[in-house]
């Protein structure tokens, strides 16, 4: 595995957004000899996971893509509040996230170093403070978990990119510094890419 990249960082809360704690025994640890699947026109997500109510614009597609990232970088763009998976030939399959809020974005690259599955979630101190109601860990699975389905963890130990509990925040400027993406989403990205795959965040 290539050396870990450390995180450039603008603007960001002073610790980190996303804390996966005691990954349960059914927390998969994907590992890089893992690969990703080709992502081929017209092979999105099985249907049945796919919210029926979503405007079209929320659907992941593959789109034209012009960029140097080799195919497999997963790349962020805050402004779009998308992030796409490059494919080559110029295309990338590009999904609808949630990005940090005024104050708490940040760019960069970063590489996953960990893939878990309905992983337990401790609030951070900053988070607890504007949420003081939160319980100190809240268990991978519950309704309350905004991990959501799947979380890949990001080098530099602040950030993830997730599921959610909170569906209708996808598309907008709404977490602490994380990515947020609909359940059906990060299930199927979680299928295609790997420990290890890089991760670049811009403004």
């Amino acid at each position: 595995m290539p050396p870990l990249r450390f995180l450039l960082i603008l603007a960001c809360a002073p610790l980190g957004a996303c804390n996966v704690v005691n990954a349960p025994p059914h927390a998969l640890l994907a590992t890089a000899a893992s690969g990703y699947a080709r992502y081929e026109p017209g092979d999105l997500p099985d249907e049945r996971l796919v919210a029926t109510t979503r405007k079209p614009e929320m659907l992941p597609q593959v789109v034209a893509y012009r960029g140097d990232e080799p195919p497999g970088t997963i790349v962020i763009k805050t402004s779009e509040r998308r992030l796409y998976l490059v494919l080559g030939d110029q295309t990338a399959v590009r999904y609808p996230v949630g990005v940090g809020r005024a104050g708490k974005q940040w760019q960069g690259r970063a590489e996953i170093d960990g893939a878990y599955i309905q992983p337990a979630w401790a609030p951070t101190d900053e988070i607890k403070r504007d949420n003081p109601d939160l319980p100190d860990v809240i268990p991978g699975g519950a309704p309350n978990n905004p991990m959501g389905a799947r979380a890949l963890t990001l080098s530099g130990g602040k950030y993830a990119i997730h599921g959610t509990n909170r569906p209708e925040s996808v598309g907008t400027y709404a977490s602490y510094g994380c990515i947020r993406m609909l359940n059906e989403d990060i299930v199927d990205l979680f299928k295609r890419v790997h420990v290890g795959t890089e991760v670049v965040v811009t403004l």
